[in-house]
């Protein structure tokens, strides 16, 4: 007997036309129903509360951090993130300006990358690339990457430039 989809799975069903309209359909052998392509799961926006919730203190509990507003599951590095291991402290919060730092001070761990210098910046943008992005799944973004600080949409954040980023799976 089959298991139940993922709640993530169940849409709508206008939304369900949406994204097969928009999603090229394999070609069905006579009397077959093509099956949609296998996608992971929707992209989530997280808030600074949200996040937090995810600071490798609960056992069982997924750990997540935000380098650069991209919040990855570092949970399969627990030695490294997990309660009591040395990389904790950036874990439940965008770290970037730590990250950049290479600084786990509580007044760096934060999105800020105000003043950073250009050294800093090159070693964020590798760190991001060859560690975070290399490493571990991406499960969302911070809402402030999308959204400004009074709630408006961030006009410079462009979908499509961004990692792991799939708008069908927004509907």
């Amino acid at each position: 007997m089959a298991r139940p989809a993922p709640w993530w799975r169940l849409r709508p069903l206008a939304a369900l036309a949406l994204v097969l309209a928009l999603t090229p359909v394999a070609t069905a052998r006579a009397g077959q129903t093509p099956r949609p392509a296998e996608r992971g799961p929707p992209v989530r926006l997280f808030t600074e509360e949200e996040l937090a919730r995810y600071g490798g203190e609960e056992e069982g509990q997924p750990i997540y951090l935000a380098v650069k507003g991209v919040v990855f599951d570092v949970s399969s590095g627990k030695e490294f993130y997990g309660r009591g291991a040395p990389y904790n402290a950036l874990t439940g919060k965008d770290s970037t300006r730590g990250v950049a730092k290479m600084s786990l001070d509580p007044a760096d761990l934060t999105h800020d990358t105000t003043g950073l210098t250009a050294k800093e910046l090159e070693a964020l943008d590798d760190v991001f690339t060859r560690v975070y992005k290399a490493k571990y799944p991406i499960v969302g973004y911070t809402a402030r990457r999308i959204l400004n600080e009074d709630g408006s949409p961030n006009l410079d954040f462009k979908p499509e430039d961004q990692p792991h980023f799939d708008i069908k799976d927004e509907f």
